[in-house]
């Protein structure tokens, strides 16, 4: 009721715990924050926030445009409504190493439980599409040791993402990973794998924990949690999933609308005014407010 009823800090815990677990573990994307609340519901145990899907979800395409303010804000909505950790995608951090440190300490205050890094030149470009440029090895560490530097919940998660493997190959790939850890990246996120292969040869290279993007239609195949895990994989998260899902039926209905002039053959496809109360707590929202306005004058002169 009214939000998270975790703290942020408690959430940053988890955080970490699921990190240092046995298990991998599942963040699919919220492009708002009632999908959050479904991602929770639904039992998955935390919830990634994708800069692609934000700036889909703006008309925009996904080469840096949105801005630090606009990323926290939406970073802030989304954590407000979930127990779960958030775990955000902070693009090449907004600038200079400065820029990096204060980009952490905004998504702290927004109440998001990790953010992660890349390791691109400005403008940034979709992880899975080709023509994509790196910036040197030193200016990532640049970059990390700045953020780790900035933080002050030294539970918020840092991860460092590597482009590397489509310009440069997998070998130069694992030593970046290996310098961005060494700087003190507590997660690594190498983009673009191609095989299952390729993940566990990176996972076997590392102290640190790896995870895996499992985006459609990109260079990497989309596998289970049993292979992934397998493969030393700890993390899966599934960022533009739910938009892909929300967009194709949200087409599909507009034009069943367009040419039948009724939405009546899509009802059965949409969530329900009673699944969609239940989700959001509506009946507590109603206890809530019955409980403040209840004053009375009787009795007070």
């Amino acid at each position: 009721m009214l939000g998270a009823t975790r703290t942020a800090a408690e959430r940053r815990a988890d955080f970490r715990a699921l990190l240092a677990g046995d298990k991998i573990v599942q963040f699919p994307g919220a492009i708002n924050p009632i999908n959050a609340q479904l991602i929770e519901q639904t039992g998955f145990e935390g919830v990634y926030i994708s800069g692609g899907a934000f700036s889909a979800s703006q008309g925009l395409p996904d080469i840096g445009l949105t801005t630090l303010t606009e990323v926290a804000d939406h970073g802030r909505n989304i954590a407000r409504v979930t127990n779960l950790p958030t775990f955000i995608d902070a693009d090449t951090g907004w600038g200079e190493a400065m820029n990096v440190a204060r980009t952490v300490q905004e998504f702290e205050d927004a109440g998001i439980s990790g953010m992660h890094l890349e390791d691109q030149v400005n403008p940034k470009r979709c992880g899975h599409l080709d023509g994509k440029e790196v910036v040197s090895t030193a200016e990532m560490v640049k970059r990390i040791s700045a953020a780790v530097r900035g933080r002050r919940d030294d539970n918020f998660v840092i991860s460092a993402r590597t482009d590397a493997r489509a310009g440069e190959g997998l070998d130069a790939a694992i030593d970046r990973a290996k310098a961005y850890a060494a700087a003190g990246a507590d997660l690594i996120f190498p983009e673009a794998m191609r095989d299952l292969g390729e993940f566990e040869k990176m996972a076997n290279a590392l102290d640190v924990p790896i995870l895996a993007n499992m985006t459609e239609f990109g260079k990497s195949d989309l596998y289970t949690t049993e292979q992934l895990a397998n493969a030393g994989v700890k993390l899966a998260i599934y960022p533009v999933t739910t938009l892909r899902i929300a967009m194709g039926a949200i087409k599909r209905g507009l034009q069943t609308i367009r040419s039948e002039g009724t939405q009546i053959n899509v009802v059965d496809g949409m969530q329900t005014r009673a699944d969609l109360y239940d989700t959001i707590d509506y009946a507590a929202y109603n206890e809530f407010d019955s409980h403040v306005f209840n004053f009375s004058q009787e009795g007070h002169k």
